[in-house]
């Protein structure tokens, strides 16, 4: 059973819509705002969370790159700001889709399962990475070197995510700028500064890297999986 998260300050439409979702075979926990959210994220992440923009103590925007800070959860936008710039900013900074308000119950749940679908067969296609003394669990965003776990933060964590769903090809700045900080990220400054964190977890010398490996003026590469 999926679990979905929606986030509303309209009671009306929780009282609505939570029950329809149950009933659609989804388990299903709400927030009112952006700190209740944000504390649901750290309880029991869902599968997919349904956002307004509208909060009453922050932007959904901001709730947006908090997910993101965290991992790939899809979210799907659902909001009454009708405008075409706040529903560009809204996916630039990482939203998977947008719904407008009022929005048809079959549409909406149409969207959950593209997006559920979506995010299952891009979890399937790599679940587990190793390259030489490192081993990634993609599923359960666990990491090891020689055996030995490894901690990494969530931004560290999704940079090599990306890198190892494409092991032994090149990434470039600017998908892993979009994977750590969302698609309108342009400081390769950033960037530079995690790969280094992540060498010296990950490599015997960092200033010899043999697995996260630069590949200048493009991008960086991480070593195949064997």
């Amino acid at each position: 059973m999926s679990h979905i998260l929606l986030v509303d300050d309209e009671p009306s439409l929780i009282a609505v819509l939570s029950p329809v979702l149950q009933a659609a075979g989804y388990h299903v926990t709400t927030a009112s705002d952006g700190a209740s959210t944000i504390r649901a994220l750290g309880e029991n992440e869902p599968d997919l969370i349904l956002l307004d923009l509208g909060l009453p103590d922050m932007d959904g925007k901001a709730v947006i790159a908090e997910v993101r800070e965290r991992g790939n959860t899809p979210i799907i936008v659902i909001s009454a700001r009708h405008q075409e710039s706040e529903k560009i900013l809204a996916l630039d900074q990482g939203a998977d889709d947008y719904v407008d308000k009022p929005f048809e119950i079959g549409e909406l749940t149409a969207r959950i399962r593209a997006a559920l679908r979506r995010q299952s067969n891009a979890e399937d296609r790599v679940v587990h990475y190793e390259g030489g003394p490192l081993a990634i669990d993609l599923a359960t965003r666990k990491v090891s070197l020689e055996g030995e776990p490894v901690k990494l933060s969530p931004k560290e964590f999704e940079l090599l995510r990306t890198l190892a769903m494409s092991a032994g090809q090149v990434v470039t700045h600017k998908r892993l700028l979009a994977a750590g900080w969302g698609s309108t990220a342009t400081d390769h400054q950033y960037l530079r500064v995690y790969i280094g964190l992540l060498r010296q977890k990950l490599e015997e010398d960092p200033s010899d890297p043999r697995l996260l490996l630069t590949e200048p003026g493009v991008g960086y590469r991480l070593v195949a999986a064997v």
